[in-house]
């Protein structure tokens, strides 16, 4: 439970909160937002104030509908940023969120910790080979289909059961080529029915049994807001209800947009211990 990640510890026998920023204008949720360097050091700093663990960085929209992002095109966009924060953010764990190696690489050479692949290396296969040269972490996520058309009609003879073998078959070859820093995401609202992610939910304890982290990213996903009827951004509140049953069924990382609810559903689950 504890990872050396491209040489910066991260320490998972406590609970710990990723950050979210995109800074691409078309993500479900904060989609242009965070659009300039000083937008984003700002959010940052709130996140980390309010106790984010590590900053999840990206360029590319992963939301149902949204195509796949050129390499060239991603990594001019997102550079920059990545230059800023490594300077101004060396004492947290810095994350990116792309499936394209040059991008992963690049962050990897100025001190970013870990590599978020919502593709598992399907889209580049080169980027398994840069997470084992640099040792960082790599969240191994889970999706059914291309963003594009994940969300169109995705269908499971059992969902938890074809999301471990997923995930178990991934990790044994990258055990088998030396790599063991994996972090395990069953990919809420990645070709999965809104039925679909509540089975994942409720089943999450038993993704203990592929004995690594688990990270959940259920914050502000239509499995809330659809299933409640509101919107986006009235769906903080069932994301903090959701984000207490994952914890309690052994979610080690809450990848959030709200740090601060996170970190208050952490240590109002720690009473009960």
């Amino acid at each position: 439970m504890t990872l050396n990640c491209n040489g910066k510890i991260l320490d998972l026998h406590t609970k710990k909160i990723m950050g979210i920023i995109n800074i691409s204008n078309d993500s479900f949720y904060d989609g242009g937002r965070y659009n300039s360097i000083d937008k984003v050091n700002i959010q940052i700093s709130n996140l980390v104030s309010n106790g984010a663990d590590i900053i999840d960085i990206g360029a590319a929209s992963s939301k149902p509908g949204s195509k796949l992002i050129d390499p060239r095109k991603e990594l001019d966009i997102i550079s920059d940023y990545i230059i800023e924060l490594s300077n101004n953010f060396k004492n947290i764990h810095l994350s990116i969120d792309t499936y394209n190696s040059n991008v992963a690489e690049f962050a990897l050479s100025k001190g970013f910790s870990i590599i978020n692949d919502i593709s598992a290396g399907r889209y580049d296969s080169n980027i398994l080979n840069i997470v084992k040269d640099y040792n960082s972490g790599y969240v191994l996520m889970h999706m059914q289909g291309d963003p594009e058309t994940m969300q169109e009609n995705p269908k499971y003879d059992n969902v938890v059961e074809s999301i471990q073998l997923f995930l178990k078959t991934k990790i044994q070859k990258l055990q088998d080529s030396g790599f063991d820093n994996t972090i395990i995401d069953p990919g809420f609202g990645f070709g999965k029915s809104i039925d679909d992610n509540f089975k994942i939910l409720k089943d999450l304890e038993s993704f203990q049994s592929l004995k690594r982290p688990i990270i959940v990213g259920l914050s502000r996903k239509s499995m809330i807001y659809k299933t409640l009827n509101i919107t986006p951004e009235e769906s903080l509140n069932g994301t903090s209800a959701l984000n207490i049953l994952a914890l309690e069924r052994g979610a080690n990382i809450l990848r959030v947009h709200d740090a601060k609810e996170a970190f208050e559903c952490i240590n109002l689950l720690k009473k009960l211990d």
